[in-house]
């Protein structure tokens, strides 16, 4: 699975930077360094840099990813609401690293998606660098803090945050289905792929077969 990190203004968690960072301009830089490699599918994995365009504006940014190389795209805020579809999930809280205001703009993205937020938890962390340094224990307590007893699931954005090694510890946590950036950007790259395999470690989005027979 080739990577290609995309070029940052300032790490951010603020709506002007990360209306910076997800500008036409970045994206097209990064998907011609990504043609090489001749992907099946592409994804811009980063939430926070395509919520904050608004729904129309992050298909926007996916359909100029995909008419550069020719293949699927999409991003990790819309695989969210696709994730939530799949899943059959209607209710969700959520737990955002970022400040209030920001984290406003998912629940703003995930409510025109037809998600309805129940519940939502800000952290109130200005940056990336910091998010990936959160320790595995403080990411569950971060996830058990914004849970409702209405929500059917738990959405945790933010790509930096490490939390793919321990979706199940999350998902034990609450009792519930978890999603997590990069869980449904990996699973939203593959279903465009055509191919999402049964993975039991990353949780219940992945625990059944998608499109894979």
């Amino acid at each position: 699975m080739p990577v290609v990190i995309t070029s940052v203004g300032e790490d951010a968690h603020r709506v002007d930077a990360l209306l910076d960072l997800g500008r036409a301009e970045r994206l097209a830089e990064g998907a011609a360094e990504l043609k090489p490699a001749r992907p099946d599918s592409v994804m811009w994995a980063c939430t926070s840099g395509s919520f904050v365009f608004g729904r129309e504006g992050a298909n926007i940014q996916a359909a100029g990813v995909a008419q550069a190389l020719g293949v699927p795209a999409s991003s990790t805020s819309i695989a969210f609401v696709d994730a939530c579809r799949a899943l059959g999930v209607q209710r969700v809280a959520v737990a955002a690293s970022y400040p209030e205001d920001v984290a406003q703009h998912f629940v703003r993205f995930l409510t025109a998606g037809g998600v309805d937020v129940v519940s939502m938890g800000s952290n109130g962390i200005i940056t990336a660098a910091e998010v990936g340094t959160l320790a595995p224990e403080q990411v569950v307590a971060m996830v058990k803090a914004a849970d409702h007893p209405d929500a059917e699931a738990v959405l945790v954005p933010d790509t930096a945050m490490h939390t793919l090694g321990i979706v199940d510890e999350l998902e034990s946590a609450v009792g519930k289905p978890v999603l997590t950036a990069n869980q449904v950007t990996v699973w939203k790259g593959l279903e465009l792929a055509g191919v999402v395999p049964s993975l039991p470690d990353l949780g219940t989005l992945f625990a059944t077969r998608g499109n894979s027979e």
